[in-house]
This record gives structure tokens, sequence and C-alpha cells, in this order.
């Protein structure tokens, strides 16, 4: 990160028709120690505020003029016809360039669409601004066609617009010079891209401590816990003795030790066949008699 010490606030710049209020808003949240001031600028002039530090940052429209300023593109916007509300063209959800062949397209001087070639019929002077076409319209004299947060922003009762696929759309950006990057505009950099207070590319962010667990390996490469199937060496706790013999299938001389002896035959080896009652082993037919209690 480049840049000298951060300000006591933050400037940032904005074109007509870009709506800042939201970032605004969490920039106030995060930092309220840090006052945010807007300064509103033309789209001609967007670039020449930040390289004249009259702004840290600047949500502009691309393209940006100039390989010293830094663009994060933000979003692109719906270009927009913007006509009469008594006009022809309201009769359709969308208009084609097609659509417009007859019609009189106003071509401000302060239009930020790259138009390879305006659709309609060429006005006889260009007008001044955006807004100065919007006049032209609401007096009958042609159409307009600009991005739909400037139909917004110049919004009339007697006009309204449509939308116009296919025709160029404008961009708009967080811009900033690459030599003063500083905290401040790493800060809102992380807010217009949606990140958290605690991420990690965020100046001020607290790092939450990492949290233990002893069922997992550690950074050394420690075991695990041993499960409860397994003696603390790796090897089973029940089902093998520690000959590799099973204990409770066999004995250590290989017969069964409870399944032959205690359920399927007795000492003598006749089958039992029901638990024995009065005592282990107990031969059949013997009296069965009541225990004695110890003394």
């Amino acid at each position: 990160m480049t840049g000298s010490e951060a300000s006591p606030s933050f400037r940032l710049a904005y074109v007509p028709g870009v709506t800042p209020t939201k970032w605004v808003r969490i920039w106030n949240e995060r930092l309220p120690d840090v006052p945010l001031t807007l300064v509103p600028v033309t789209a001609a002039d967007a670039s020449g505020a930040l390289r004249g530090a009259d702004a840290d940052a600047g949500l502009v429209r691309l393209p940006v003029d100039g390989a010293d300023l830094s663009a994060i593109p933000l979003y692109t916007e719906t270009t927009v016809v913007v006509v009469p509300k008594d006009h022809l063209l309201t009769a359709v959800d969308e208009v084609s360039e097609d659509d417009l062949a007859d019609e009189i397209v106003l071509h401000p001087l302060d239009d930020t669409l790259a138009w390879e070639g305006l659709p309609g019929r060429p006005a006889i002077e260009r007008p001044e601004t955006t807004g100065d076409a919007v006049e032209l319209v609401a007096a009958g004299i042609g159409v307009l066609l600009v991005p739909q947060s400037l139909a917004r922003l110049h919004h009339r009762r007697d006009l309204t617009y449509r939308p116009v696929p296919g025709a160029p759309e404008s961009r708009v950006a967080l811009s900033w010079p690459q030599d003063a990057t500083t905290d401040l505009v790493e800060q809102f950099i992380g807010i217009v891209r949606g990140r958290t207070v605690n991420s990690s590319r965020t100046p001020a962010a607290a790092q939450a401590p990492e949290q233990s667990d002893r069922r997992r390996p550690d950074a050394t490469g420690a075991q695990r816990k041993p499960a409860a199937g397994k003696a603390a060496g790796g090897k089973p706790a029940a089902g093998k003795s520690a000959g590799g013999k099973a204990v409770g299938g066999k004995s250590a001389g290989g017969k069964s030790a409870s399944g032959r002896s205690a359920a399927g035959k007795s000492a003598g080896g006749r089958t039992a066949g029901r638990p024995v009652r009065g005592g282990s082993g107990a031969p059949k037919g013997t009296k069965r008699g009541k225990p004695r209690r110890s003394s």
C-alpha cells in the first residue's frame, strides 16, 4: 500500500446519475470518526478532479482518461430512449435501433455512450448538456438516448423512457490515482466490493483468534485422539488380545470361551440351550435350591 498518512476526511467525487448513498451509509457506520465529503463533478471533469487532488476517489463512467488512474468496474447501466408520454414508441416495452430510424435523435456534448453510429436522424445542433437535451425532448424536438440513471435524474412528468437492447451501455467504476492508494481509499474499495469489516484485506480488520480442536491434528502433525474402539497404542481394545487372537470369540488355545462353553455346551459337553439357573455349569437334573445368604 502506498500513500502518506491518512487524511482526517475522505472526499468522494461522483458523476451525474450515480447514487453513492448506500456506500456512504456503510462508510459512516464503519468509520464514524472520518467524515466523507461528496464532490459532484461532470463526467468530463472527473479525471481532472482526481489528478488535481480535488477528491481522493471518484465514482466515474468508463473509460477513464489515462493510465495513471486505477479503476474498478462496479456495474453496467441499461440504455433507454427518453420520449414524450404521448409518443408512439410508448406503445412497446422495448425499442430497437431500427425503430428510431425516422426519429431525430439528440446527441448532447456530454454524452457518455460510445456510439459507432448514432441511430436515427441527427439534429441540426448538438445540445450542450443532457439536461438541455431533455428540455428539447419535452418540446417535441426529438428523442434522447441516455443511461437509465440519467433518465431518472432528469425525470419530468410529461416524459417517459423505454429500454433499447443492443445499444451501447455505460459502465460505472470506482477510480483513484495509482500513486495515492491510501488506507482510506482501501477502506472504500472494500466497501464497494462488499467486504465485511473483518475481511483480511481491510487494514483495520480485527483478526479473530484461531480456536483449537483437540479432535484434529495440530500444526505439528500430532495424532488425533484415539477412538473408543482402539487402545492408546493403536491396537484393538476389545476385538483382539495382545497376541492377535480374539478374546471374546476364542480362547488362547483356539476354542470358544463363551460361545461353546457358556452358551452352546455345558462344562460336561451337553447342550444347555437355556441360561443355567442356580449355578454356573450345574448338570441337568440336579436339585436346585435357594442360594444361601452369606453370614
